[in-house]
């Protein structure tokens, strides 16, 4: 099993559903992570990345850790100072369209949403309330291309692009696809050598669909126009992911593995969970497990069944326990703090 992981953890992308699945491995596996400073969320995000910002790293001294994967905006040499020169690079997509809805509704405060009531409202005429030079315009524009490490208000020629899709290829051993979750699982056990509960999870940093709305085809248009970057980037990456599961894997056996992978999931959620699945944030019983609520959206949890055996209380939990309460369970584990 490959141990050595940096994961560019993109926004909105299902992206914490899969940090819990290398949190998981990390801790079964006794590796260590790229913390952030202090124990923070983010690496310095929105700014580059830089390996100063990981707690422990010193120029001085040639530490590397196993996993880096908390929030960071993608830079390649800076993140070669942390890890070991085997590390599998990895990261997941999201059509640019959802996404940028799903942006919307969680980072309704941003600048360049915060005047407008609508997403289409925005889109009618962006420019108007999008500053390219306020420090959180990346929310509303090619967020993705942003997290890469590129400019989301970059030139969209084809030359450019083009520059763009090498210089990722060039870096990342593989993408994942967020709509093909499942799929994209079973590709992520084949190329990291895995067995299938490493890579079992339940959906996390989901949110109620309540606050989801369907767009009208006018308004796809206009967000993929205005994502065009994002657009390439996923229209291109969509399919090379295809074209690797077919080289690696074959239709027959992705079918196979992608079946018995929900099989096991939903064994472990009658296992595990109260009730049918995910619950809104005021009917999670235990605080502990609450997510953390942000802008307009309405994060889910669970509820874990009562009197479990120990070891199986321990796995639930672990598929469970939302993103911040996890890393920082994590961080205490690794730089303990001193004795009182």
């Amino acid at each position: 099993p490959k141990t050595d992981i940096v994961f560019l953890k993109v926004h909105k992308s299902a992206s914490s559903t899969v940090m819990n699945i290398l949190f998981r491995f990390g801790e079964t596996h006794n590796l260590t992570f790229a913390f952030p400073q202090g124990g923070g969320f983010q690496l310095y995000y929105p700014h580059h990345f830089l390996a100063k910002f990981v707690q422990g790293f010193s120029p001085l001294s040639p530490r590397r850790f196993n996993i880096l994967c908390h929030h960071m905006r993608f830079l390649q040499p800076e993140v070669q100072k942390v890890v070991p020169r085997s590390a599998v690079y990895f990261s997941i997509l999201r059509n640019p369209v959802q996404l940028m809805e799903s942006s919307f509704v969680y980072y309704k405060g941003a600048s360049a949403f915060s005047h407008v009531r609508s997403l289409e409202e925005f889109l009618s005429q962006p420019w108007r309330y999008y500053d390219p030079a306020s420090g959180d315009r990346h929310y509303a524009r090619n967020l993705m291309t942003f997290d890469f490490g590129f400019n989301p208000d970059g030139d969209v020629s084809p030359e450019r692009v083009q520059l763009m899709l090498k210089a990722i290829e060039a870096s990342f051993d593989f993408l994942l696809i967020s709509e093909y979750f499942d799929e994209s699982m079973v590709l992520l056990k084949e190329m990291l050598c895995w067995d299938l509960d490493s890579v079992v999870s339940f959906p996390l940093n989901s949110r109620d669909s309540s606050t989801k709305s369907p767009l009208p085809d006018s308004v796809v248009e206009k967000l993929k126009a205005w994502n065009r970057l994002d657009w390439e980037i996923y229209t291109h990456f969509n399919r090379t992911f295809w074209e690797r599961l077919d080289r690696h894997i074959g239709r027959e056996r992705l079918r196979r593995e992608v079946r018995a992978l929900r099989q096991r999931q939903a064994e472990l959620a009658r296992a595990c969970l109260q009730g049918t699945g995910s619950v809104g944030p005021k009917d999670i019983k235990d605080s502990s497990l609450r997510p953390l609520q942000h802008g307009g959206a309405r994060i889910l949890g669970y509820n874990l069944k009562q009197g479990l055996p120990r070891e199986l209380e321990r796995t639930c939990r672990r598929l469970v326990t939302p993103e911040l309460q996890y890393s920082s369970l994590l961080y205490k584990k690794q730089f303990p703090p001193p004795p009182p």
